[in-house]
């Protein structure tokens, strides 16, 4: 299996948002059962595109695209976030995500410390940033912590976040 990261062309950034938002669904609709509603909003996938020093990439399985990565990158302070990080339906636990991950770490070899936030449902992504990529949980956005630019905003009860951190090794 041959994962390769690679930059996101403007003319890609559709299928990303059409399969983030099937692949963020899945994992709502696995815990809760049908929904209606869009897990993650076009808006703020497009906003996620758009933010200072954002960096879109595809994942590459063996030439197919199975994913997709956006990562924000400070030069200044090396303390780099991972913006949008999802593997397409029906390509999960197959060794992707995490190798896809290892390759976006290689690209950034300055970076201090990574960051990223997961709905509290999402017991994959948890899963999957602590114990294969090496993150800690530092943070629980909720009612009585709310996440910064939210607020002002009610927090739902399907809408609780955990804030990860990983140090890198120098």
């Amino acid at each position: 299996m041959e994962v390769k990261v690679m930059p996101l062309a403007e003319t890609e950034k559709e299928t990303f948002i059409t399969d983030i938002q099937a692949a963020f669904k899945k994992g709502y609709v696995d815990e809760y059962g049908e929904t209606a509603d869009e897990i993650i909003p076009r808006e703020d996938i497009v906003n996620s595109f758009n933010e200072e020093g954002a960096e879109s990439y595809k994942i590459l399985c063996n030439g197919e695209n199975v994913g997709g990565i956006v990562v924000k990158i400070s030069s200044e302070t090396n303390i780099n976030e991972l913006l949008l990080f999802y593997v397409k339906v029906g390509c999960h636990s197959k060794g992707i995500g995490l190798s896809a991950w290892q390759e976006i770490e290689k690209i950034y070899p300055e970076t201090k410390i990574w960051e990223t936030v997961t709905p509290y449902f999402e017991k994959r992504n948890i899963h999957f940033y602590v114990n294969k990529c090496g993150f800690h949980i530092v943070e629980f956005y909720n009612l009585h912590n709310k996440m910064k630019g939210n607020q002002t905003e009610e927090i739902q009860g399907d809408e609780y976040f955990f804030r990860f951190s990983k140090s890198m090794k120098e």
